[in-house]
């Protein structure tokens, strides 16, 4: 009986609700800009739906596509990259090929050289996410890898999307 006791003890000093309590998915009005995306077969992991590194794959994409479309981005030849410094990713429900993605991205922070993007993850014509989570991008000189401060268009250009 001793372990009850010490079990006792313990769930008075950790109030398990505090513990266990997160913020609820995000909704797709949250975002103001949008990605289409398609899943793939090979997505699929032994377990019958999206294996979780495809998630980060899917943000990726999502913002980078947009940067280069802006024109922001040439991730070939341009004299500025974003490293990815730090990443984060909630899941929510599970998603599998076939399903239709659509990237919900939107700037939660916007810093002297770098941006902190939020992104929701859609299945179908789901109006709740079944994914969230976050990059966070340095932005460098690609050959010294040196900081560097955004851009005026830069600024114009993420403040169209920032929450």
């Amino acid at each position: 009986m001793r372990w009850r006791s010490a079990l006792l003890r313990y769930l008075a000093r950790h109030d398990e609700s505090k513990l266990m309590t997160r913020s609820p998915p995000p909704l797709r009005s949250d975002f103001k800009l949008f990605r289409s995306l398609q899943t793939r077969w090979a997505d699929n992991d032994m377990y019958g739906h999206m294996n979780n590194v495809v998630h980060y794959q899917l943000f990726d994409t999502a913002i980078n596509q947009w940067l280069i479309e802006e024109g922001l981005l040439d991730p070939l030849g341009g004299a500025l990259v974003g490293l990815v410094v730090e990443t984060g990713c909630r899941y929510h429900a599970e998603a599998m090929f076939p399903d239709r993605i659509t990237a919900g991205v939107s700037v939660t922070r916007l810093g002297g050289s770098s941006v902190t993007y939020a992104i929701g993850l859609f299945r179908n014509d789901e109006e709740t996410a079944f994914a969230d989570g976050s990059f966070v991008h340095v932005y460098v000189e690609r050959s010294s890898r040196r900081p560097v401060q955004l851009t005026d268009n830069w600024r114009r250009k993420l403040a169209e999307i920032t929450q």
